[in-house]
């Protein structure tokens, strides 16, 4: 009986996940970025590009879509002056969650892909490929569902049709 109960709450938990949406990504709040703001106001200019990562970091981890926008473009603009390979793959993979926080899953996955190449063990590389992977299964099983909810009421009204008519004549 506990082998049949304990896959029974593996089921249960997978469905419950996959409802949610939960992700394993960290969460930011305002009071996290808001200390990055000030940070980076009383920056010097030799730990400026530090600070300004780590605030790039708390946008784009915010529960807020204009807070990931932020993110976002602070991101794409820093790319083209990143010389270190380091910090370029590190913005790369902050863009793709900031992507992926907006849910335009193709540009994410392209960059962590990116960002896999120059480092294929990267950790949080590949567990958020997985979640943008996990996401778009999901969102297509959804999406496939409401598609056949449509379908259905659409032949259930035809049918309806049909019979109201068949009844006139």
């Amino acid at each position: 009986m506990s082998k049949l109960e304990a896959k029974l709450g593996k089921f249960v938990d997978s469905v419950g996940s996959f409802f949610s949406g939960s992700d394993p990504l960290p969460w930011c709040d305002s009071q996290i970025i808001a200390g990055c703001e000030r940070e980076v106001s009383g920056a010097s200019s030799e730990h400026m590009n530090e600070c300004l990562l780590r605030l790039s970091w708390a946008l784009v981890h915010s529960k807020q879509p204009h807070d990931v926008q932020r993110g976002i473009a602070m991101l794409q603009g820093s790319l083209p002056s990143t010389n270190d390979p380091l910090q370029h793959r590190e913005r790369l993979y902050l863009l793709a969650v900031g992507y992926y926080r907006s849910a335009d899953y193709s540009n994410s996955r392209e960059l962590v892909d990116t960002c896999l190449q120059v480092a294929p063990d990267w950790r949080q590389a590949l567990t958020l490929k997985k979640s943008i992977e996990d996401r778009i299964k999901k969102d297509g099983v959804i999406g496939l569902g409401i598609a056949a909810t449509a379908v259905g009421a659409v032949g259930l009204i035809a049918g309806g049709i049909a019979a109201a008519v068949s009844r006139k004549k």
